[in-house]
């Protein structure tokens, strides 16, 4: 299954699948059919059956149960990757039987100092990035275990599974694609996203988010002639942003701890723009920050007059609240993970996830993991046995004997 995976995993991340921004439509970018057309034709080689495309952007099949079992569990893994670092001529780098020493790609160093759980992966097989690009594990390692899972159940008859239920959606890392998921269709008592990184990891508790949009109206004047007229909209926003708490920014937090990020700001004497995002596993103490916005807003309305204008908009909610009116979800990788003589590992999402959002819309999804490291970026890589024992956590899941 080893050498299946990583089959799988190199071609897929060769195929540039970069989301963008700021789009309305789903998929974002049309060249992420480009790897769902791929995975169509690989799910029906393995015989899974019900196998479509939607206009949307999403790939689903099932493979039928082969036992009494009446559960139906979906796995799911998206296809792009982010729009903030280059996806385009993926060079995966294949090391075998890594020497637990510094990896030295063209013009990067993976520096054992820097990552310290390098020298744990020694005598094992990392695929990494040439140092250009995103390698694309997140999420085609995800995707890989899946096919991995189904290439194991289709060459092992005998191996009793409930009805396994698979999807490979667009728009992941920007958001909102999930509300085009057909769950109706998707027929699931409850799924997974396969989307973390270590392989023990079961995630059921992510922030609760929110972003904000400030933007400020100045009153621009030809500085000789400025005083007491002028009022810079570039400074009032530097002036907003110095009055939130110096601690709640992300570069000060860790674990539970909430933050405001401010992701973009540009501005001139006559207008200003912020944006913000704000993220709290605690609801209410999400509301306490949108509460400082408000407030910081009418102190400087006061201050100026009506120039600042702000819009905050709800994007996901914390998921652990509606996962635990019904755990099975969670026992059951729990009990998969122990099963294989791993130990489980469960910590906050210190983000966000589709199984965020599909938990809302009904559907119980927490996140397990791929056997991913270093996502975003070009030290992004992956260990190929974290990845097989992802897929044997997969099939133990939804085996039913």
């Amino acid at each position: 299954m080893k050498n299946k995976i990583l089959e799988y995993f190199l071609k897929y991340v060769k195929i540039d699948t970069m989301s963008k921004e700021d789009e309305t439509t789903v998929p974002s970018t049309s060249k992420q059919f480009n790897l769902a057309k791929i995975l169509v034709e690989d799910l029906k080689e393995l015989g899974l059956v019900d196998v479509r495309l939607t206009d949307n952007c999403f790939v689903y099949g099932r493979l039928p149960k082969n036992s009494d079992s009446n559960l139906k569990i979906g796995f799911i893994a998206h296809m792009d990757t982010i729009p903030g670092f280059s996806g385009t001529n993926v060079k995966p780098n294949v090391i075998y039987n890594y020497d637990g020493e510094n990896i030295k790609l063209n013009n990067i160093t993976l520096d054992t100092n820097t990552f310290s759980y390098l020298p744990s992966l020694k005598g094992k097989t990392l695929i990494t990035t040439d140092g250009t690009t995103v390698l694309g594990a997140d999420d085609k390692a995800g995707i890989a275990n899946i096919m991995g899972m189904l290439w194991y159940y289709v060459n092992n008859p005998d191996v009793k599974h409930c009805e396994i239920n698979v999807s490979f959606s667009p728009d992941e890392e920007i958001g909102g694609a999930m509300d085009q998921f057909d769950i109706k269709g998707f027929n699931s008592d409850f799924a997974y996203t396969v989307d973390g990184l270590r392989f023990n990891e079961i995630e059921y508790e992510n922030f609760n988010a929110a972003s904000a949009k400030v933007e400020i109206k100045g009153f621009d004047i030809h500085p000789g002639d400025a005083k007491d007229k002028m009022i810079n909209a570039s400074r009032v926003a530097m002036e907003f942003d110095s009055m939130l708490s110096e601690f709640d920014r992300p570069e000060h937090t860790e674990g539970y701890e909430g933050f405001n990020h401010l992701t973009d700001m540009s501005g001139e004497v006559g207008y200003a723009k912020l944006s913000y995002i704000l993220r709290n596993h605690d609801k209410e103490k999400l509301e306490s920050q949108k509460n400082d916005f408000i407030n910081i807003k009418d102190f400087l309305n006061k201050k100026y007059g009506n120039i600042v204008t702000l819009t905050i908009t709800d994007s996901y909610k914390n998921m652990k609240e509606k996962i635990m009116k019904d755990n099975r979800c969670v026992t059951r990788a729990i009990e998969a993970i122990k099963k294989l003589g791993f130990n489980p590992v469960s910590k906050p999402i210190r983000g966000g996830t589709d199984g965020a959002r599909l938990t809302e819309l009904g559907l119980n999804t927490p996140n397990l993991g791929t056997g991913g490291y270093n996502c975003h970026g070009p030290y992004e890589m992956a260990c190929l046995e974290e990845m097989e024992n992802v897929s044997k956590i997969l099939i133990e899941i939804s085996k039913t004997e």
